[in-house]
C-alpha cells in the first residue's frame, strides 16, 4: 500500500525540503519513493506544495487530484487543498496564519502548533521540522531511525552542524501534535 501526501505552505516555510526529508528516508528503509515539488516564481512568500509518495508498490504517477494525507501550513492552502483530503484520510496544520480552521468529519483532523512552539525554544528554522515530527507520530510510513540519514542527504553540508538541534525539533514535533478529530 503506498501513502499519497501533499505538504502546502509558503515558500520559506521548508515545505520542499519536509517533502525531500521524507523521500529520503523512505528510499533508505527500501520503499518505493516519488517526490515532486510545485512551487510559484516568488520563491519565499509564493506558494509551495509538494507531492511525496511512499510506499511499498510501483507508483503508476505523481500527478494527483486526491491524497491520503494533506499537510497545511497556511490559509491559501487550506482554502485550496482542505477537500483535496480522500474521506477517512488525514489533514495536519499549524494554526498560525489560518483563520478558518477545517471543518471536515469524514476524515481525521491533527493540529501540530509547530510555530509557536519552534518560537518558544528560539528557533523558529525548526519549525518545519516539529511539523514533520508530528506527521509522523501519527503517520508513521517511514522509520524514525531514518529521519537523521534524511537530513544529512537533504540539508547542504554547511547545515550538518544544525542536524542534532533539528532531530531535537522532530522529538518536540510528535509530542505536540493534537488530535482534533479521528475517523
Amino acid at each position: 500500500m503506498n501513502e499519497e501526501i501533499l505538504i502546502a505552505g509558503f515558500g520559506g516555510q521548508g515545505v520542499l525540503l519536509m517533502g525531500k526529508i521524507l523521500a529520503y528516508s523512505g528510499m533508505m528503509q527500501g520503499k518505493e519513493v516519488c517526490w515532486m515539488p510545485s512551487y510559484g516564481p516568488e520563491m519565499r512568500g509564493g506558494t509551495a506544495n509538494v507531492t511525496v509518495i511512499i510506499g511499498e508498490n510501483r507508483i503508476n504517477s505523481p500527478v494527483l487530484q486526491t491524497f491520503d494525507t494533506v499537510v497545511i501550513l497556511n490559509q491559501q492552502s487550506m482554502d485550496k487543498f482542505e477537500q483535496a483530503v480522500r474521506p477517512g484520510g488525514k489533514l495536519f496544520y499549524d494554526s498560525n496564519g489560518i483563520r478558518n480552521l477545517p471543518s471536515r468529519k469524514d476524515i481525521s483532523i491533527y493540529h501540530i502548533p509547530a510555530t509557536a512552539k519552534s518560537a518558544k525554544i528560539g528557533n523558529t528554522k525548526v519549525f518545519n521540522i516539529m511539523i514533520l515530527g508530528g506527521l509522523l507520530q501519527k503517520l508513521p510510513i517511514v522509520d524514525k531511525q531514518f529521519i537523521e540519514q534524511g537530513l544529512y542527504k537533504s540539508l547542504p553540508e554547511r547545515a550538518h552542524s544544525l542536524i542534532p538541534l533539528n532531530m531535537e525539533a522532530f522529538t518536540i514535533g510528535g509530542t505536540i501534535v493534537e488530535t482534533i478529530w479521528e475517523v
